[in-house]
């Protein structure tokens, strides 16, 4: 299934029934009084998050979306049948606003939550309501409420503990392969990854976390370059990022400090918030590299790129760090949560 991440839709609520006047008519009770019954309500949509799903394709070629009117009352005190509900399943991670505000009407951040996104209108009363000591006979009646409408965006940003960023070819579908049972493509050209992918990692029985790998980002993604930045987005909800560098790139005149240098500044562009996330350093490809070289190579990078914080050399392919690097990801995530507790 191809993956969609956003789409259009429209959403229109039933409108609610009309109130009806009308009198009771019997053999021997010639005025019997009012007995005009109310209108029943209009359907409601609602949008439930269910974590079967993990694209908005659906949406994409279905926009339209309209719930029935409630039946109008009847006489005998009968009243309208109210018209049922619309529910539309979504992806976990699914973020609604009202194009015409610009506001943000549910963002669906687990399984089974469910949110009103336009409510049917309420029926309306029929006669036997404005019946008193002074209108024995009262023909009033109301009208049903219209339905509310609204035109709505959806974006979906894919929910993950860790995030993997990168440039082309730098091997992030080949780790989250290692440390997961996630099977995105890996193959020798750039793009192999063309949508997000997610995994799970689980570090013992009782110890796991998610991470996702998005396509590979270049040098001038903010202006649409290559797939451009349209995934970061996916990156926005994750709680750390593990920068992945090609330590030992396939051609020569690819360098990996100005590649490093180039996704940082893109990332600066595309969001501040993001670019200020905790991030983490992951030099691949140690495997290329021979034993008395690694540390040298490894070391004299961090010194170019001038890095601080932690960084880790790995080979995603041989699995070499790849098990200290999930241990070290899933202490900083439960000491992470423990302070965001206290």
């Amino acid at each position: 299934m191809k993956f969609i991440d956003e789409a259009k839709i429209q959403v229109f609520a039933g409108d609610g029934g009309d109130g009806i006047a009308s009198f009771r008519r019997e053999k021997f009770i010639p005025k019997g009084g009012p007995d005009g019954g109310d209108g029943g309500h209009g359907g409601s949509i609602y949008a439930i998050a269910d974590h079967n799903i993990n694209t908005l394709v659906d949406y994409r070629f279905t926009p339209i979306f309209r719930a029935k009117k409630g039946e109008n009352g009847r006489g005998s005190d009968c009243y309208g049948k109210g018209a049922d509900d619309i529910i539309l399943r979504m992806p976990v991670g699914t973020a609604i606003t009202d194009l015409a505000t610009g506001e943000i009407i549910a963002d669906l951040k687990y399984h089974g939550q469910k949110v009103l996104l336009a409510k049917g209108g309420t029926g309306g009363l029929g006669n036997i309501h404005f019946k008193s000591s002074t209108n024995r006979a009262p023909r009033q009646f109301t009208y049903g409420e219209p339905g509310q409408a609204f035109e709505l965006k959806l974006e979906l940003k894919v929910l993950a503990d860790v995030g993997l960023l990168g440039m082309p070819n730098a091997g992030k579908s080949t780790l989250i392969r290692a440390v997961s049972a996630a099977r995105p493509k890996v193959a020798d050209y750039p793009f192999t990854t063309l949508y997000p992918n997610l995994g799970v990692v689980r570090v013992d029985q009782e110890r796991s976390f998610v991470m996702a790998d998005i396509p590979g980002l270049v040098e001038g993604a903010a202006e649409g370059v290559g797939l451009g930045h349209r995934f970061l987005k996916h990156l926005t909800r994750t709680r750390l990022l593990l920068h992945v560098i090609d330590i030992v790139p396939f051609d020569e005149r690819i360098n990996p400090l100005h590649e490093a240098q180039a996704l940082i500044e893109e990332l600066k562009k595309y969001d501040e918030e993001l670019y200020m996330k905790p991030r983490w350093l992951v030099l691949n490809k140690i495997d290329m590299l021979p034993d008395s070289e690694r540390e040298a190579r490894c070391n004299q990078f961090i010194l170019d790129f001038g890095w601080e914080d932690k960084w880790f050399g790995i080979s995603a392919l041989t699995g070499e760090g790849c098990d200290a690097l999930k241990y070290a990801i899933m202490n900083y995530l439960e000491r992470a949560s423990m302070e965001a507790i206290e």
